[in-house]
């Protein structure tokens, strides 16, 4: 039986997933990719499915290659960069191989939205050699998650289920069939020499994988032939468009009116290529234009082809200008694409329209900024302003400067003014081993001393910072580490972690205490103390400044994003002076500047006291007490 249900296409995945047999699932929470796993926890009980939340890519990946190599059906989920974090296994078990089957789902985030970086994984399949697909709707996103279960058992190699964005966060009418609960028969783990990767088994499995790509490609033919999935729609003309993802359908959308003109090859297999579907399609046309986001990959694969095979075929896209090489498409960057190829091929074809008419740009007034911040009544606020008041003093008192190392998190937005609390952040992890590097420079002449000061989040700790911190002891880095503990991944939604006591499907289990942690790494100073107290925040992150070798101090509090305070705060105008202090040093979002110089507070105040304990004239005060 089917059914037909709007669905996101993280959703229509997860339910490709549970369809083709799904026994085990691993992930990492990121966006775009979080809600596969969440979508498979959420139906994980129903269908007798094991999933959980790692605490980070690589050991996610390697958690679900172990249920692999039992013979399990296994998915693993994360975004582009976390593909970074997974790398190290990933490059091995390519050579290795899998028994049961292993898909990984990736997550790219072309903008980006929501990134550090704009990385292209359909590379990072042809860089580690593991086939890779690439949906253009929630649609084919169920599909091809099936297809990679199928493809990922019959050749014994990982899948990368590769999406975007808009894929992964769109939404549409997904036809899905009924589910039935997963199969409790799973062979085991059986021993054998081939799960060792020594460096003979490398060098015999190398030719193994190799070969495998042109069986790779040849199966991908016989799907083009069974299926949607790759597809040629012929036009009139010589003149052909290749995509794939969803920049297939900005192709479609922005040719609409000329569709009969174009052919059109939408590539969904995009690793390994296609090159008999390829071929075929080079044989009808003189002219290719290639719409593809990020890297120039398929233009590379055609490149290649037309070369080996001495086509007479030119090529327009992102080497020859005619596209952007980085950034996300929309219908319109694609018609200019088009449109700018056209003008370099000699043949009668109209210019595409855009589908919004053009403006001039120059009139249209300009939007209000509106940066991103914390939230308002965010414990991180109270910790970012408690170490700028404790760097002040030691500044004051002895000259010390401090320099603040980021991460990864809600924390990053400690960077915006008015706190201006971030001066270095590179990727999850990184902020305790930037400010272990920094003590050894800035401790190294006389002179040049300063303090340096790392944050992270609870979920990052276990994520990548437990091993920088066993680094920063071992090697008597001078740091002081602030672990940001509000008891939930806030970034990505509200996932749990380690320190919770509740796992992915909501079961209890043991919780992990970052200051016990912490300690057992040799930290000699560390304390624990609740973010609702300005006086005693600033006390403690001074004390943990002043220690000599690595110290560290977890605040705790609550997400305001989960649980909001019930009490909110007013102005007294009667005590008012009007020195802002709560606006200009403080950068909430509740709190704002009005004409009569009084500032006023919004309702979203969320009660947390921060704007109360920094006014020097107690002017701001519970809305109790002035009603």
């Amino acid at each position: 039986m089917t059914s037909k249900r709007i669905l996101m296409g993280n959703e229509a995945i997860a339910f490709g997933a549970m369809k083709a047999g799904i026994q085990i699932a691993s992930g990492y929470p990121g966006t775009p990719s979080t809600e596969v796993m969440e979508t498979i926890a959420s139906h994980a009980n129903k269908y007798g499915i094991y999933a959980e939340w790692a605490t980070n890519e690589k050991v996610a990946l390697e958690t679900a290659v172990g249920a692999a190599y039992s013979g399990a059906n296994t998915m693993v989920t994360m975004k582009q960069v976390g593909l970074n974090v997974a790398s190290d296994p990933l490059m091995s078990l390519s050579y290795i191989g899998i028994k049961g089957s292993l898909v990984i789902l990736v997550s790219d985030d072309p903008g980006p939205h929501s990134s550090q970086t704009e990385q292209d994984t359909r590379a990072f399949g042809h860089f580690s050699n593991i086939p890779v697909l690439d949906p253009s709707t929630p649609q084919e996103a169920y599909d091809m998650a099936k297809l990679a279960f199928k493809l990922s058992h019959e050749m014994e190699i990982p899948v990368i289920l590769r999406t975007t964005t808009r894929v992964s966060h769109g939404c549409a009418d997904v036809v899905i069939e009924d589910i039935e609960p997963a199969s409790r028969d799973i062979e085991g783990f059986v021993k054998d020499p081939k799960w060792v990767i020594f460096p003979k088994l490398t060098a015999q499995r190398h030719p193994w994988l190799e070969e495998l790509q042109v069986r790779l490609s040849d199966r991908y033919s016989e799907y083009f032939k069974e299926n949607s999935f790759n597809s040629i729609s012929k036009g009139n003309s010589k003149i052909g468009i290749a995509a794939s993802g969803v920049s297939c359908l900005y192709a479609k959308e922005a040719i609409k009116d000329n569709s009969g003109t174009f052919s059109l090859f939408k590539v969904a297999t995009v690793h390994p290529f296609p090159e008999k579907a390829a071929l075929e399609f080079l044989e009808q046309i003189t002219d290719l234009i290639v719409v593809e986001e990020l890297d120039p990959y398929l233009e590379e694969q055609f490149l290649q082809l037309i070369g080996r095979y001495h086509l007479d075929v030119n090529v327009y896209g992102k080497k020859n200008g005619h596209f952007p090489v980085s950034g996300e498409y929309d219908v319109d960057t694609v018609i200019d694409g088009v449109n700018s190829s056209l003008k370099g091929i000699d043949q009668d074809v109209a210019i595409l329209p855009h589908s919004i008419p053009v403006v001039d740009k120059e009139n249209i007034p300009p939007l209000p900024t509106r940066p991103p911040t914390f939230c308002a009544g965010c414990m991180h606020r109270t910790v970012f302003y408690a170490f700028k008041k404790a760097a002040g003093k030691l500044k004051a008192e002895n000259g010390m400067d401090s320099i603040f190392s980021g991460d990864i998190g809600c924390y990053t937005l400690g960077n915006a003014q008015p706190l201006n609390m971030v001066d270095t952040c590179l990727c999850m992890g990184a902020g305790i081993s930037i400010a272990a590097g920094l003590s050894h420079t800035h401790n190294y002449q006389e002179g040049q001393k300063a303090k340096q000061v790392a944050f992270i989040g609870d979920s990052t700790f276990f994520h990548s910072g437990v091993a920088a911190v066993i680094s920063a002891v071992y090697n008597n880095a001078d740091i002081t580490l602030a672990v940001l503990d509000n008891r939930t991944t806030a970034m990505t939604g509200h996932q749990p972690h380690p320190g919770i006591g509740l796992t992915a499907t909501g079961v209890p289990t043991k919780v992990i205490d970052i200051a016990d942690v912490l300690r057992s790494c040799g930290v000699d100073l560390v304390e624990t103390i609740e973010a609702d107290d300005l006086g005693e925040c600033i006390d403690m992150a001074k004390r943990a400044m002043e220690f000599e070798g690595p110290s560290a101090v977890v605040f705790k509090g609550r997400c305001v994003g989960i649980t909001k305070g019930k009490e909110q705060y007013v102005v007294d105008e009667g005590n008012c002076t009007g020195c802002n202090l709560c606006v200009s040093q403080l950068g909430c979002p509740a709190i704002f500047s009005t004409s009569s110089k009084i500032p006023a507070i919004q309702d979203n105040c969320t009660g947390c006291s921060l704007c109360a304990q920094v006014c020097p004239s107690d002017a701001i005060v519970l809305k109790e007490v002035l009603q």
